[in-house]
Formats: structure tokens, C-alpha cells, sequence
């Protein structure tokens, strides 16, 4: 890697003089946001983006500007996927495999935060549902097309920092219900399932990593009530260590530049089975909070194996390594 990249580095800049012609990529949740910031950089370089989303019409319009910015060979597919009900994810799944083109990369975009409880069309809690088991079965069913020297990007999120997942309990049935809790534990889920995903398949040179984009102003946060935001930004300062900057929002650009950046950029095994964030690999926190770093639990390998085998047990389905 000639270049060094931050946490005010946009994507443009990270992928600046880099060429994608002829890559082909999935992207999950283009009807807003990070996802369609990161399939318009990634068009405009000349990608061949594969666009998921729950509501078709919607991404047809939010995506408008990456088929106007799409660029040598650059291109613009769109799928439906809606991660809340498995028959869905199957759907989309079969849809990719029988059109039988493999990928270069996968970015698990798509994701919500801190929602009220709920479950999703098969009864999960629905940040663990939508966040981690439907990526979860639908990249496992797709992952013989992932091309050797390809990639998986995970969005996990500094929130994974909140809660470990609990295998024992997660659809919270013996435990109150917490919108934060909920959104850390998916957000680990996302790491563990990177770090595991990595092990099974870096044999055949296919890398998984997990990204933290930042924090952004976008459709993401939807559902916080009022002070939320400004409680967990407070907190956060607070967690700081003494003579550290305070919290500064990221624009969309900077938010989606780390998941560009492992995708196409960062040397494969420096962030194999790793956790990246502001364009870096991050250090193992040693202390609990919400400064930076990723916390032992989400990148702990035989916790990763054992939430990969509760998975499964939840889906119904078993996945090897192609």
C-alpha cells in the first residue's frame, strides 16, 4: 500500500488511480446512505456493481447517481433482498446462482440500529435477523461464486463495542430488552462472522474482513427517540481518553471510504479475519468503552466458531468450505 489513508479520507481519494474494470461486486442496502455512496464509487472506477434492496423503486431512485457516474464499463445491477425473511434471502440467492457470474468482492452493506423489539419473518430478534443471519445465509449460499483473490467486507460498527452476543439467549426471551444491547450484539456477530468466514476460506485465497465506517448522519438512525443521539455522543466523548479530540461527524463519503478501501485497496492479508477502521486495521482494545479498537470478544476465533455453529442451528442450514 503506497498510501496512507484516515478517518477524513473519502473514497474518491482512496480509490483514486485505481482501476476496476471487469470487477464485478455485490453490495447489499443501495436505497440509501453508505451502500449507495459505496456502489457509486465503486461504478465510477469502473465496477460492475450488483445492487441489493429490500424496495426496488426506492433504490431505483437513490441509485440514479451511480449509473450517471458509472464509468469505463462501470455498471449497475439491482436485486431484491429484503434481510428480514430468509425465503427472501434464499430467493435472492438462487436468482445469483443461477445466473452463475462470479464476484470479486461482497460488502454486507445493508443494516438497521437501535429499532424497538421485534422479530423478523422467522421469529429472530430483528437486528440479529436482519444484521448478521440474513447476510449471514446469503453469503454462505453464494460463496462458490466468490472469485480466488476475492473478498468479503463485513459493516460491523463501533457499536459492537455494546454487547457480545449472547448464544444462549438471543432473541431476548430471559433477558430485557435494550435497542443498544440488541445493536452491539448483531454488530459483533457481523466481526465474528468475518473473522470465521476468513478461516474457512483463505485456503482457497478468498479473505473476510469487518469495517467500521464511522459515525454519519444517515437513514441508519432512524429510529432514536429524542436526546438519543445526543446522549451517545456525550458518552462517547466521555469514554475518550484525556487529551484526545472530541467526536466529529463523517460525511457519507468518509463513512463508506473504509469498505472501499478493504475491498479493493488494503493488502488482503493484512485484513484477513481483522477488524478495520479510518482506512486502518485496528488495534485489540484493552480496556472496555467506546473509544476506538475492537474489543477481544469480536475477534476471538473459537467465539466466532461457536457463534458460526449456533448460526447455522438457527437458519436450519449447514455451510463448508467451497
Amino acid at each position: 500500500m503506497s498510501h496512507t489513508f484516515g478517518a477524513t479520507s473519502t473514497t474518491d481519494e482512496v480509490l483514486r488511480g485505481v482501476d476496476l474494470t471487469g470487477k464485478r461486486v455485490l453490495v447489499t442496502g443501495v436505497s440509501a446512505g453508505l451502500g449507495v455512496e459505496t456502489a457509486r464509487a465503486l461504478a465510477a472506477h469502473g465496477a460492475q456493481v450488483v445492487g441489493a434492496a429490500r424496495d426496488l423503486s426506492k433504490a431505483h431512485i437513490a441509485t440514479e447517481q451511480v449509473r450517471s457516474q458509472a464509468a469505463h464499463g462501470g455498471t449497475l445491477q439491482l436485486v431484491q433482498l429484503d434481510l428480514a425473511s430468509l425465503e427472501s434471502v434464499r430467493q435472492c440467492a438462487d436468482g445469483l446462482l443461477a445466473a452463475g457470474k462470479p464476484f470479486d468482492v461482497i460488502i454486507a452493506n445493508a443494516g438497521i440500529m437501535a429499532c424497538p423489539k421485534g422479530e423478523t419473518v422467522d421469529g429472530f430478534e430483528t437486528q440479529l435477523g436482519v444484521n448478521h443471519l440474513g447476510h449471514f445465509v446469503l453469503v454462505n449460499r453464494i460463496a462458490s461464486l466468490l472469485r480466488r483473490g476475492s473478498r468479503l467486507v463485513n459493516l460491523s460498527s463501533g457499536g459492537h463495542r455494546y454487547a457480545d452476543v449472547d448464544l444462549d439467549d438471543p432473541n431476548f426471551e430471559r433477558s430485557p430488552y435494550a435497542e443498544f444491547v440488541a445493536y452491539g450484539r448483531s454488530k459483533t456477530a457481523n466481526v465474528l462472522f468475518a473473522v470465521e468466514f476468513d478461516r474457512r476460506h483463505k485456503a482457497r485465497g478468498v479473505r473476510a474482513a469487518a469495517v467500521h465506517p464511522g459515525t454519519i448522519r444517515t437513514e441508519l438512525g432512524r429510529h432514536m427517540g429524542p436526546g438519543v443521539l445526543e446522549k451517545l455522543i456525550a458518552d462517547i466523548n466521555a469514554s475518550q481518553p484525556k487529551g484526545a479530540p472530541p467526536f466529529s461527524w463523517k460525511s457519507i463519503p468518509q463513512g463508506a471510504a473504509t469498505s472501499v478501501w478493504a475491498a479493493c485497496v488494503a493488502d488482503a492479508d493484512a485484513i484477513g479475519a481483522r477488524y478495520c477502521e479510518d482506512c486502518h486495521v485496528a488495534e485489540v482494545a484493552s480496556v472496555p468503552g467506546l473509544r476506538s479498537g475492537v474489543q477481544p470478544y469480536a475477534v476471538d476465533p473459537q467465539h466466532a466458531q461457536a457463534l458460526w455453529k449456533k448460526s447455522e442451528e438457527w437458519v436450519a442450514e449447514r455451510f463448508n468450505a467451497n
